[in-house]
């Protein structure tokens, strides 16, 4: 693991303070790995938005392929 320091205001040091205490975080550290963590999944769900978004139209999703999309998983746990 590496170790990066950083400078904050005292306004922000305090509000970090609070948090870790009221959320149960062990350190500060573990409350900004939080953070970076799902600033990161926030990160992969927006590209994979846009991927979405810019990629051709399927088909309509419409009550039939739930009722297929069921029944294909029910099949599959039947084995």
């Amino acid at each position: 693991m590496t170790t990066m320091n950083i400078s904050l205001p005292d306004a922000l040091k305090s509000f970090v303070d609070e948090q870790v205490t009221q959320r149960g975080y062990g350190t500060c550290s573990e409350y900004v790995r939080e953070l970076i963590r799902k600033d990161q999944d926030r990160a992969r769900l927006r590209g994979l938005l846009l991927q979405g978004a810019e990629s051709a139209p399927g088909k309509p999703v419409d009550k039939t392929y739930f009722d297929d999309l069921r029944n294909r998983i029910h099949r599959r746990a039947a084995g």
